[in-house]
């Protein structure tokens, strides 16, 4: 069984960040800054501009190198602590689990890589912790299990505790609206930071898993993704159905419900990709891009989202939600910015040419809404009551 992450491991891995991203950051700015400046100082003094260059270099050097010096031995001592066992567990509480999802978002496929404990495995979540995909294990976790599962996906970053968002304000989550009629919700968590088609690939493989093991006949399947869990979702199915498994879950699916998902990219992904490329150019600030560079394929894969590659489920129902700062989707900040991460084009599949990706799905529109605001939306409430209870599947 894994040892499970610390919140030691986390103070590890955040010294460690420091080293080799703040600290190298500041030394390239600053030997680039310096290069200039001593270069123009040579250009008009000559030769009697070299001494002050070396003795500055030789003071920059000392600097820099004893912070790294010192950032690396509390890594190297917090890391000794963490293998140890020492300190509370990063799942232990909200905090933590919303730390570990971030950084996973950020950097997840360099953790994997370099610090397992602190990467994310995605899995069914039920009260903070991952269910055992056992007949006993799912039974236990899902006591009152109906043939009728809505299954929630987080975005970027996110955590499945997102879902629970304003529930203090509205009095309910979407899991407990549809809880309420007959449907059990069920909430993943997944590292956001691997790349797009092979979160795809776990994802399909873990529904399966749940399905076999689920207490009662499973007879249709929703799934409801946010932002980049809808891309996930996506994902997954495709992988599904280029196999040739004769009673695969997705057989099951009969709506597939997607909250500000970029479907075609999100303009904040291509910016910060725009930005990088940009900042690379210019050896004084050539570092910043490359903290920009450094971000997991997730986010990489926001920039194209997934086309008409990744072709919908035939029999299944896609309901597409799309929120604007402003009013009308047709202002023009809603067409630049949209919910301040993805605009309603990308939401709806719909690109400048009115090429559709999903033919036929239902849209709806939130005016006055952000990003987040899609996660406990009345609307949306309602919308999934109309979608799921009223509307028969085929």
């Amino acid at each position: 069984m894994r040892q499970e992450a610390t919140l030691v491991e986390a103070a590890a891995l955040a010294t460690s960040v420091l080293d080799d991203l703040v600290v190298a950051t500041a030394r390239e700015t600053h030997d680039a800054i310096s290069r200039r400046a001593h270069g123009l100082a040579r250009v008009g003094a000559g030769p009697v501009a070299a001494p002050a260059e070396v003795v500055h270099r030789g003071i920059a050097s000392v600097v820099y190198g004893a912070l790294g010096l010192s950032l690396r031995g509390a890594t190297a001592g917090l890391t000794r602590l963490a293998e140890a066992g020492v300190g509370p567990g990063l799942e232990d509480g909200p905090r933590g689990r919303f730390v570990s999802s971030a950084v996973n978002g950020l950097i997840g496929e360099e953790l994997r890589r370099e610090r397992p404990r602190l990467a994310i495995e995605m899995g069914v979540r039920h009260q903070g912790r991952d269910v055992v995909l056992t007949p006993e294990g799912v039974a236990a976790a899902f006591p009152e299990a109906t043939g009728q599962l809505v299954v929630f996906l987080h975005g970027l970053c996110e955590t499945e505790d997102y879902w629970r968002r304003h529930r203090d304000r509205l009095g309910s989550t979407y899991g407990e609206t549809m809880a309420r009629r007959g449907w059990t919700p069920v909430y993943l968590r997944a590292n956001t930071g691997l790349p797009l088609r092979e979160n795809g690939v776990i994802l399909a493989s873990l529904i399966q898993r749940l399905v076999d093991a689920w207490p009662a006949e499973v007879t249709r399947i929703a799934l409801v993704g946010h932002s980049l869990g809808g891309l996930i979702i996506r994902a997954s199915s495709a992988v599904v159905a280029e196999g040739d498994a004769p009673a695969a879950w997705t057989d099951l699916v009969s709506d597939v419900v997607t909250l500000g998902t970029p479907h075609l990219g999100s303009w904040f992904a291509v910016s910060a990709d725009h930005a990088s490329r940009t900042l690379a150019r210019l050896p004084e600030v050539a570092a910043f891009g490359k903290v920009i560079d450094r971000q997991a394929p997730g986010i990489h894969d926001l920039i194209e989202g997934l086309a008409h590659d990744v072709p919908p489920l035939p029999h299944a129902r896609y309901r597409l939600v799309s929120a604007t700062l402003t009013r009308s989707p047709r202002h023009p900040v809603a067409s630049a910015v949209g919910d301040l991460l993805v605009t309603p084009r990308s939401a709806v599949g719909r690109d400048r040419r009115g090429t559709e990706l999903f033919p036929g799905a239902e849209v709806l529109h939130l005016g006055r809404t952000d990003h987040f605001g899609l996660l406990n939306h009345p609307d949306v409430h309602a919308a999934l009551v109309r979608w799921l209870v009223e509307t028969t599947a085929d």
